[in-house]
């Protein structure tokens, strides 16, 4: 397990608008305004986009994600974090839940997914958090590292 300390520091409340793009708007957002690292909330409605729902071999090396294609209006509650890679890029890592219907889908957003009509979005700032996302050689994904 690698761990670090922070503290709280801003808290930016934004309304995301019909059409606006998850993770880019966001990662635009923190960029601008110059975020190394943030807890992420969301609430609202999901128009179109995927999601990851795992791998498709739980017990494989390689992993190949499950696709899930998000067509039409959903409602949606997701929760993620925004930490810099070793490019200085925020990169939003963030899980959803969506429902429409009887029908629900729970996984990670993918680039692409657009907001349906509204998208409620809370960012707390962590300041001096010592992380930062950097490829991890066993699974080649950008995970969580001690700067």
């Amino acid at each position: 397990m690698q761990h670090s300390e922070g503290r709280m520091g801003r808290i930016f409340t934004l309304r995301l608008e019909d059409g606006d793009q998850l993770p880019g708007c966001i990662e635009d957002f923190a960029h601008k305004q110059k975020i190394d690292s943030a807890f992420c909330l969301l609430l609202g409605g999901i128009g179109s986009g995927s999601i990851v729902m795992g791998p498709e071999d739980p017990e494989g090396h390689t992993i190949t994600p499950v696709i899930q294609k998000i067509i039409g209006a959903h409602e949606v509650a997701a929760v993620g974090t925004l930490f810099r890679d070793e490019d200085d890029t925020p990169i939003l890592h963030m899980h959803a839940s969506l429902g429409r219907g009887k029908n629900s889908h729970t996984g990670c957003i993918r680039p692409g997914i657009d907001t349906w009509l509204v998208g409620e979005f809370v960012l707390v700032e962590i300041l001096d958090s010592g992380m930062m996302r950097e490829v991890d050689p066993k699974s080649g994904q950008k995970l969580l590292s001690r700067k």
